[in-house]
Order: structure tokens, then sequence, then C-alpha cells
């Protein structure tokens, strides 16, 4: 299979891991293996390694296929007025990347940077529109998951028009805690006070205010970029008129 040229010029292809033997039991692909039985889908991938802080997806570049998480974290992002980056969200293994783009457009409307060491699973267009059109049970699979990503990209600008600077800060911190959980004692990502400013759609100055009140109330803790979560229900409490739940 032949992968686009500015993914093949940056990222290094590694050894294709079997689809068989994935981990991670959320991938649209793992889920619906059985399926794939009787078609070669599944080995016409690639498999590519993403260092810390590398770009897989340029905004503007052609859409050629769609990215699976098989293992780390990424970013995604548009660039807003003035060449303010917006982050629209996080994601992990078992993730797709590049979905807004495939079927509609010709161009990727976002960028994507890996936040660790990552290993992603490159499916080309032309071999996802075949299989789309050939298996029911994947199609409409991947109907639910575009229903789901709407679902949560409406709730945000919902949230984003009607909630305070500091609810806009506190649902971020949740939703990160929400996907990723903790690791002793702290949120299992950390990031800048910017990276936090640009998913809250607020600036990196508000963010330190609401962390430095936040701290003083003994609702949080912080060590450099590490946050750590002292009393999440009282957090969900401040914010729960807004449905924080409804984006995990």
């Amino acid at each position: 299979m032949q992968i686009a040229s500015h993914i093949r010029s940056k990222h290094k292809l590694q050894k294709d891991v079997s689809c068989s033997a994935c981990f991670n039991d959320s991938c649209l692909i793992k889920r619906n293996l059985k399926s794939f039985d009787d078609s070669d889908f599944t080995d016409n991938k690639n498999t590519l390694s993403c260092k810390k802080g590398q770009q897989f997806i340029m905004e503007g570049a052609p859409v050629n296929g769609l990215f699976f998480i098989l293992k780390g974290t990424v970013k995604v992002f548009r660039t807003g007025i003035n060449g303010r980056e917006q982050i629209v969200r996080f994601a992990k293994e078992g993730e797709i990347i590049g979905h807004r783009g495939f079927g509609t457009e010709e161009y990727y409307s976002i960028g994507a940077i890996a936040l660790q060491d990552s290993v992603l699973c490159y499916f080309s267009k032309d071999n996802l529109q075949e299989i789309l059109l050939k298996n029911p049970a994947f199609t409409y699979d991947m109907m639910l998951f575009y229903a789901n990503e709407l679902n949560r990209s409406e709730n945000k600008v919902k949230s984003i028009s009607q909630m305070t600077v500091r609810e806009r800060v506190i649902d971020t911190l949740l939703y990160i805690h929400r996907k990723f959980g903790d690791l002793r004692g702290f949120i299992n990502l950390p990031l800048s006070r910017r990276e936090y400013a640009d998913y809250a759609g607020t600036t990196e100055e508000q963010v330190i205010r609401v962390f430095s009140a936040l701290k003083k109330e003994d609702l949080i803790i912080a060590q450099g970029k590490k946050i750590g979560i002292k009393d999440i229900q009282l957090l969900k409490k401040e914010i729960s008129e807004h449905n924080f739940f409804l984006d995990s």
C-alpha cells in the first residue's frame, strides 16, 4: 500500500502490529475484526512511529486516510485568529484521528501532534471507502461514532458560550481527568498552562489565576505541569448545571 509522502518522509514506518493482537478493545477496527474475515482490509495498513512533539497531520494537507492510535497520546488542534492554536480534543489509545475530513473534505481542517512517543495505525482513504461499501456492520459502527462526535462537539460549543472562565477551566480539568485518570495523585497527562488555555478557550494568564484560586480553596494541587484534583465532587458540583459528563 502506498502511504502519503508527507507522512512517510517525516515518520518512521515500523513493523505492522496485527489487528488481532491489538490490546485496544475500544478500537473500531478491533471491534469489527470478525466482519473483516473475507477481506484483506487489515493487512493493507501501515504502522507509524511518532516521537513526542512530532506533527503527523498538517492542517490543510490532503486527506489520504485515517489514523488509529495504537499507543500514546495526541492533541488535535486547529489554527484560529492571528495564528492562535485552539485545541479541539486530546486522544489516546484506540481513538481515531483525522475523521473530521474523511469523506467530506479534500483537506484536513485540523492538525495533530504527539504529546508522547506514539504508535499509529494508518488506513488509506481508498481502502476505508471500499470496506465501508462492503461491510454494513462496520459502516453502522462508524455512523454511531460520528454521531457521538457530533454530540461532543455541540456540547463543547454550548459550554464555551455559557460557562464563565473559571467554569471552563474546571470543565477542562474534569475532562482530562475523566479521559486519562490519575497517576500517583496527579492527572495522568501533564499539560502546560497554555495547553489548558487553548482547550478551555481562554488565556494562559486566566488559567494561572484560576489554578491559583483553586489551590487556595484546597481543590487542586500543582507541581510544575502536574495537576492533582483534591476534591473532585466539589468541582463537579460547581459545573453540574452544564452537564459536564457529556464529553468523555
